[in-house]
């Protein structure tokens, strides 16, 4: 932690101190840089990050009143007589400096971890490797930003033994920024890959960025398979660096490695000039072995002989790097989070039961395991768990192990206690557990995941994940494009295109969208009982929804004269006045809207007699806007709505926002986003132009049994899997009736499993499906992705000759939907 007062890290940062002659100094011993995860508590000290998109300046005030009394700032404007205040040129370049400062307070070793896959594995790989006996502080989930990591580097002291740092770069010139943060003593380089490839003009350059953060290393642990590997020995060459490299290939490497696959495990030989090693890995596909690898090389980087942690290597398990957010029984939210378990992540995990708890207004409720090597003495680590429970506001704790149970007596909620899960399992009572909302919070080792496993509300192994953390880089993406003050109106209809609505709208409201656009009022009111307050535009309201409209506070699209005058006959009997209502017009469309001059004057002159409506927008929609063949009909689009918007906009006293883009024209017409855009598919990971976007779903399933099928045999219904020669199939739990088309059937599609395609067999049936195996190695149990990052919903799509939009929103809602979140 920091422990600086205000004027000391006014001091560290070069900034200018204000405060009224009432402020009183004191030490600041926590750093926070979003107001949305901050509850409340003492001692903090509030950064104002600006970027493109937020500006953290506007939430001052917010914050003020939570108790925060210290601000760095860069805006000098936000500056009062209210709290203590550091003005900054640069309040990010702040965080680092302050960061900067803290490392170099810490005299222990410091490994830092960078590449393009695997760094977030490894640190949680070593940190369970070496917990038994050192006491080490790593970065919280995958904080390796330029805001995480010196979030991160501001968690350490000299409790510590050694810190684990991970470092993630998009482009070049941040790692030189970040490098003084980090200042390793042993560097890990993953790998280099695709990842943010986009902003890098090849991968030796990408190669040379991340490289910059171990010039001060002493050690660099490095796989010498690579064709890179040439560039980091000479590195290392020139900046004096000892190389800890490894092989898989017999290439000239300080450690050999060979290895042996096994039904479910990898058999793994260690070479190390004279000396042999051989340890086992509970997996068998190619990643892992390369991060089990890295954390042995690691351990002779340390000087750690490696024949006290062999055994250790077989007890690694999964890691779960985000945090998984589904429904569960009697109505209950399971927020589960067995990620890592301490005091950082534990606040961090708390803001989000709280986020998702005030939706549907559920009882706060935390399932928490003994929280392990964290430094602190055992009585005080429990009284500050107390405290954060206290700060979020939760219900209820439910303590699983041996030290919780044994210091029960500290903490001042509602509570229970059992030694160990078994425990908790053997007195289980389903009924006990009713709308709440429950974060299973703990190590990997006490095995969360199986009272989990009770409390879920669907045992069905075919799930949709949503990765949240993937919609915000497209929202985020999308802003880019967008002028600052530009409004989003994000569509959430069909079920938010089948990723689930309440979910998305949540974290659509956190991420501060304007506007949410549903097709009918059911589901705004939907959105409404879950707690979603901003506005709710309903795109297709009809007459006998006009109730639910007024009573949720939803707003109708107007795209005739008749609906309109039949929704003022219902506010009138209400008495409501300046009721907002947003005008859709036809540009060419030719679906719903105003087509003709003499339909919008009609309407303007109906809306100017009428005290009971007051028009928020106008609107129009594009038919073509993702196809170049259809621009000049575009561009006819444009000035049409322009000339119509233009009737509206110039008749009334007030500001009417005007909006025509969907994602397809955010993309290839931004000159155009006036006030506002309208966000759809594109939110989901769908680009017309190739832009940076994250799918966010993967559609899942395990294998239920695999079989040999005989030469002349068939496979499904209507004998349509024809067997040519004796073949392995794999019989998979998911048929039409979850979604997936029959079309893809008879060896048109496919699913990816243990690394490759296997192309599907047969007719594809209501439950299940079957894939041809024969020259893969397939066990049940074995992950099945349907679409995902190895098989896209572009690619399916282009398959059945539709759009993705008809692959998100067909997935069956019998189909789990499983959120993941960092």
């Amino acid at each position: 932690m920091i422990n600086l007062t205000a004027k000391q890290i006014s001091a560290v940062v070069n900034g200018e101190f204000f405060a009224s002659s009432s402020f009183q100094d004191f030490t600041v011993s926590e750093i926070i840089t979003d107001s949305r995860t901050f509850f409340g508590g003492t001692n903090v000290a509030f950064f104002a990050l600006s970027g493109p998109v937020f500006n953290g300046h506007n939430y001052i005030a917010q914050l003020r009143k939570k108790g925060v009394l210290l601000f760095i700032v860069s805006d000098k404007n936000f500056i009062d007589d209210k709290a203590g205040y550091i003005l900054v040129k640069d309040t990010v370049f702040a965080l680092q400096q302050l960061a900067a400062y803290n490392r170099s307070r810490f005299s222990q070793p410091v490994i830092g971890i960078t590449g393009s896959n695997g760094k977030t594995i490894i640190k949680e790989w070593l940190y369970d490797l070496l917990a038994a006996e050192l006491k080490i502080i790593r970065s919280p989930k995958s904080y390796n930003s330029q805001v995480g990591v010196p979030l991160s580097t501001l968690l350490i002291d000299e409790q510590y033994d050694l810190a684990i740092l991970e470092s993630g770069i998009s482009e070049p010139g941040e790692m030189q920024k970040l490098a003084p943060i980090v200042r390793p003593d042993i560097g890990i380089l993953t790998n280099i890959g695709d990842a943010h490839q986009e902003n890098f003009h090849s991968l030796e350059e990408k190669l040379l960025e991340k490289l910059k953060l171990f010039a001060g290393a002493k050690k660099l642990v490095f796989q010498s398979d690579r064709f890179y590997s040439k560039n980091i020995a000479a590195f290392c060459s020139q900046n004096n660096i000892d190389p800890i490299n490894w092989t898989l290939e017999n290439n000239n490497a300080a450690i050999q490695f060979k290895s042996k696959i096994k039904s479910a495990s990898t058999e793994v030989e260690a070479i190390l000039k004279n000396d042999h090693y051989s340890f086992s890995i509970p997996f068998t596909d190619d990643s892992a072995l390369e991060n089990a690898c890295h954390c042995f090389a690691t351990l002779i980087a340390l000087e750690k002989d490696p024949k006290d942690f062999l055994t250790q290597f077989s007890k690694l398990q999964p890691v779960a790097m985000r945090l998984e957010i589904k429904q569960g029984i009697n109505n209950c939210l399971l927020i589960n989070d067995y990620y890592n378990s301490d005091l950082n992540s534990l606040s961090i995990a708390l803001s989000v039961l709280k986020q998702q708890a005030a939706k549907s207004h559920l009882f706060k409720h935390v399932i928490l395991s003994d929280i392990q090597q964290t430094g602190i003495e055992t009585t005080e680590l429990y009284s500050k768990v107390n405290q954060l429970l206290q700060v979020w506001g939760i219900n209820k704790l439910t303590g699983i192990g041996k030290d919780l149970y044994q210091h029960q007596h500290i903490f001042q909620l509602e509570s229970e206690f059992y030694t160990g899960r078994s425990e908790f399992e053997k007195r289980f009572v389903r009924s006990n557990y009713s709308s709440s909302a429950i974060l299973l919070k703990g190590a990997r080792q006490f095995e969360l995941e199986k009272i989990s496993a009770l409390l879920q509300q669907k045992a069905h192994q075919t799930v949709l994940e949503i990765n949240l953390n993937a919609l915000v880089h497209n929202l985020n993406t999308f802003r880019k494009l967008l002028r600052a003050e530009t409004k989003i109106m994000v569509m959430v209809k069909a079920f938010s295109y089948g990723s689930g609505d309440v979910e998305i709208a949540q974290l659509l409201q956190h991420q501060n969208v304007d506007y949410l656009a549903v097709a009918v009022a059911d589901e705004g009111v939907q959105l409404r009982n879950a707690g979603i307050t901003i506005p709710i535009v309903v795109m297709n309201p009809e007459h006998d929804s006009f109730q639910n409209i007024i009573d949720f506070n939803l707003e109708p699209n107007i795209y005739s004269f008749q609906l309109l005058q039949e929704f003022v006959k219902a506010l009138e009997e209400f008495g409501l006045s300046n009721f907002p209502i947003h005008i859709k017009i036809d540009t060419g469309m030719n679906r719903l809207g105003l087509k003709t001059e003499k339909e919008v004057e009609e309407v303007i002159t109906f809306i100017k007699n009428n005290k009971h409506l007051k028009v928020s927008s106008v609107f129009s929609h594009l038919a073509g806007s993702d196809e170049p063949e259809l621009d000049d009909f575009t561009q006819e689009q444009f000035k049409r709505f322009a000339d119509l918007s233009a009737l509206i906009e110039n008749s009334f006293p007030y500001k009417i926002d005007k909006h025509i883009l969907n994602s397809a024209g955010i993309e290839r017409f931004p000159q155009h986003q006036m006030n506002m855009v309208r966000l759809g598919i594109g939110l989901y990971g769908i680009s017309q132009t190739g832009l940076a976007l994250q799918q966010i779903s993967t559609l899942k399933t395990t294998v239920s049994q695999v079989k040999t099928v005989n030469t002349n045999e068939t496979v499904g219904y209507n004998r349509n899997g024809k067997i040519k020669q004796q073949s392995r199939v794999a019989v998979v739990p998911m048929g039409y009736a979850d979604g997936i088309n029959r079309r893809l059937g008879n060896g048109l599609g496919s699913a990816f499993v243990n690394g490759q395609e296997a192309r599907i067999i047969g007719n594809i049936c209501m439950d299940m499906l079957m894939l041809d195996i024969t020259n893969l190695e397939v066990n049940p149990g074995d992950k099945v992705e349907i679409f995902g990052p190895n098989i896209s919903i572009s690619k399916v799509a282009q398959l059945l000759e539709t759009i993705p939009y008809e692959i998100l929103t067909g997935i069956s809602q019998r189909v789990k939907r499983v959120y993941l979140q960092e």
